[in-house]
């Protein structure tokens, strides 16, 4: 049993990655950064990761307290 994937449905998906061009762009990188993580990072890159992750969490944390003054 072949499962093979319609011309109508191949031609949908086109056009929703056309039209969502940053959306499928981000999810890339999620799915490629994930998969990094989980079969290739070494314990350099995942403490690597950890910095990169907590400075990014701190310019959150110090934007959203700007808004909310």
């Amino acid at each position: 049993m072949d499962k093979k994937t319609s011309e109508a449905q191949k031609n949908a998906v086109k056009r929703y990655r056309e039209k969502n061009k940053e959306k499928t762009r981000i999810d890339n990188y999620r799915r490629t950064s994930r998969l990094f993580i989980k079969n290739h990072a070494n314990i350099e890159d995942i403490e690597e990761l950890e910095s990169l992750i907590s400075e990014r969490k701190n310019k959150f944390k110090s934007d959203f307290e700007v808004i909310e003054e």
